[in-house]
């Protein structure tokens, strides 16, 4: 049988955050556990399907390379009857969080480092950028290992004491007597904050943190056919982690500057050409302003107000590559707010050949001007 969609399996849309990814996880898995069902055959393996598309969507590269290929490559590991390591225990132990308030996996101290965080940038760009893709050195604030300490926190870079109470563990446990049995739970240590040291001589510079800021020069590759609102993640350059811990990343949002000129939509461009009366009626050959160049457009005569002339291949191209869209003018036709005498008599003599109405509008001569208002 094929596997489901793990965002389809936990219900969640494929924007969930982490918080809501594990709400959703936690909530069916306490609904279909074999010990809570045990007279209906079917929850062992509802509860399967569910730990397995938590191990996806719960662990960031997974999840990445499933929302990129569909697959994560490999398969994933059961949270419930994998007890070896990897997703499959990470799983196992949010699944006794879950019901006992913690697990402590023996062997594994919580006290490994500490992540660095995240960090975003945001870079405008123009829309020829958009057409020839583009590369930004920007200024990224985050944190950095303190070189007074090498990120241990203490004066002199001196080792952090071990705490006393939960012996360089980070966490105390307890034996609980469960419906499956006895379990150890566990809680962050109260004497160090779940750090499993204790600093009593913290670093002057960095304040016993471990880290301090620093602005870093980033080099930013951008490709050919973005939109606003996209963004560039650069894995490991946000703030850098202390011990264990693992460097945040690089967050670029990208916003596309607007151009009165032209209108998007994907990779189609849409924009304008003013013609007079003439142009439209007799055709002309006008000179259009492209992003990247000006084109030479026919206008055929006989052009309608509103008619769409297309320039193929004047547009943006799309991201991935590929052919660029094409770039839409709409014919705009001027009617002059004034004409001479001159003028109005041809377009009179114009109305007459074709047949049409002759216009009670314009001027009548001096008299008519002067009399033709009263009634």
């Amino acid at each position: 049988m094929a596997k489901r969609d793990p965002y389809e399996v936990l219900g969640v849309p494929r924007d969930a955050s982490a918080d809501e990814i594990k709400s959703a996880y936690r909530r069916l898995a306490r609904r279909y556990h074999p010990d809570v069902n045990p007279d209906d055959p079917q929850a062992e393996e509802k509860f399967k399907e569910i730990g397995n598309a938590y191990s996806v969507l719960s662990d960031q590269d997974k999840r990445s390379r499933f929302d990129r290929f569909g697959t994560t490559e490999e398969t994933p590991a059961d949270p419930f009857f994998n007890m070896g390591g990897g997703a499959g225990v990470g799983g196992f132990a949010d699944l006794f969080e879950m019901f006992f308030g913690g697990v402590q996996q023996p062997g594994r101290s919580r006290a490994q480092g500490r992540n660095g965080e995240d960090v975003r940038v945001d870079i405008e760009l123009t829309l020829n950028e958009v057409i020839t893709g583009a590369h930004r050195d920007v200024a990224v604030n985050r944190t950095a290992l303190c070189e007074a300490c090498k990120g241990l926190g203490t004066e002199g870079g001196t080792q952090p004491e071990t705490c006393p109470t939960c012996k360089g563990a980070g966490m105390v446990s307890r034996i609980q007597q469960t419906f499956i049995g006895q379990v150890r739970t566990s809680t962050p240590c109260a004497t160090c904050r779940g750090e499993g040291t204790l600093i009593k001589d913290p670093c002057k510079v960095c304040k016993g943190h471990g880290t301090v800021m620093e602005t870093a020069r980033v080099g930013i590759t951008i490709p050919p056919g973005v939109q606003t609102g996209q963004t560039i993640h650069m894995p490991g350059q946000g703030g850098e982690g202390v011990g264990m811990g693992r460097s945040g990343d690089l967050y670029v949002v990208l916003t596309v500057s607007d151009e009165a000129r032209f209108e998007r939509q994907g990779t189609m461009l849409y924009t304008w050409a003013p013609l007079t009366f003439a142009q439209a009626a007799l055709g002309d050959t006008v000179e259009i302003d492209g992003v990247d160049q000006n084109y030479d457009l026919e206008i055929p005569g006989g052009t309608q107000p509103g008619d769409q002339l297309i320039i193929r291949g004047a547009g943006l191209p799309p991201l991935h590559g590929g052919k660029r869209g094409d770039l839409v003018v709409q014919a705009n036709v001027q009617v002059p707010k004034k004409v001479s005498e001159a003028q109005e008599k041809l377009l009179r003599e114009f109305a007459e050949l074709g047949g049409e109405p002759n216009p009670k509008g314009g001027s009548k001569g001096i008299l008519g001007g002067i009399f033709g208002k009263r009634k």
